[in-house]
């Protein structure tokens, strides 16, 4: 599993970094953890608001700083979509 922190490196993309490090310790998960920090990457994304998650090439949030355990839900239906 490839996850990507969409963001310039404010403190809201530190906190999702943060959060999602945290979820997939929680899950027991490993994956490995990219931040992308150039505006033209973030926008091919579709993403206009960051901070934004990006799993798998998938977005699955963007503009907000879920919590940890909200994290683990969405990653959770990443890992294993119904």
């Amino acid at each position: 599993m490839i996850i990507k922190i969409l963001g310039p490196g404010c403190a809201n993309c530190q906190r999702l970094e943060h959060n999602t490090t945290q979820a997939l310790t929680d899950l027991g998960v490993e994956a490995t953890v990219e931040k992308v920090t150039d505006y033209s990457d973030i926008v091919s994304y579709g993403v206009m608001k960051t901070p934004g998650l990006v799993v798998d090439e998938r977005v699955l949030v963007s503009g907000r700083v879920p919590s940890s355990a909200e994290l683990g839900q969405l990653l959770t239906s990443a890992i294993s979509p119904s």
